[in-house]
């Protein structure tokens, strides 16, 4: 229906996650419309990223340079370090501007069904980073499967070298106890303070 350049353009963003072919090709369409100046930062911006963008040596977190803003940040409280799944989750975290401490980001949970072990994660460095000076290591992963199981692999591995700690999980705010289901209300109860 359209020229093969165009077909191609509608493939390559329907490659993106939750992109199918209706929004892909609305992505074409709004792409043919930007100017030449648009197009070239688009193609510049998509190509530097392979170069240009790197996992910080020390926590795993997106970086331009060896080490993330956070790592290299002497403001922030280096004793205390946020586990998360994504460096997507520590825009979350970074959203409510009350964390003051450092990430570490493990760029996966455990999922065995899908063949990702412990290995297969930035686990063996957060080890390497616990020493005296440490603290305490927030857990911050998803209250999913995955989530639970890459918890209590790291809960374990880090027993008696510092103080771990969880998310807590339960009620949101503004929920109702009538809407909620079991578990949810389970892990309200466990975690209560």
């Amino acid at each position: 229906m359209y020229p093969k350049k165009f077909e191609d353009l509608i493939q390559a963003y329907s490659k993106l996650p939750g992109v199918g072919r209706k929004t892909a090709e609305r992505y074409a369409f709004t792409t043919l419309n930007w100017n030449e100046e648009w197009i070239n930062e688009f193609i510049t911006s998509l190509s530097s990223i392979k170069d240009g963008i790197k996992r910080c040596e020390v926590c795993g977190n997106l970086s331009d340079g060896d080490k993330c803003e956070f790592c290299m940040n002497d403001t922030r409280n280096h004793n205390v370090i946020c586990v998360v799944q994504s460096p997507k989750d520590i825009a979350a975290i970074e959203s409510m501007q009350e964390y003051n401490g450092v990430y570490h980001v493990l760029n996966g949970l455990i999922n065995i069904q899908k063949g990702i072990l412990p290995e297969n994660l930035n686990i063996q460095s957060l080890v390497n980073r616990i020493n005296d000076d440490i603290e305490e290591v927030i857990i911050a992963t998803d209250p999913t499967v995955e989530g639970e199981t890459t918890a209590l692999y790291i809960t374990k591995l880090l027993d008696g070298r510092t103080k771990v700690t969880r998310l807590a999980h339960g009620i949101p705010m503004g929920g109702h106890l009538d809407y909620t289901d079991a578990h949810t209300l389970l892990k309200a109860f466990e975690g209560r303070k």
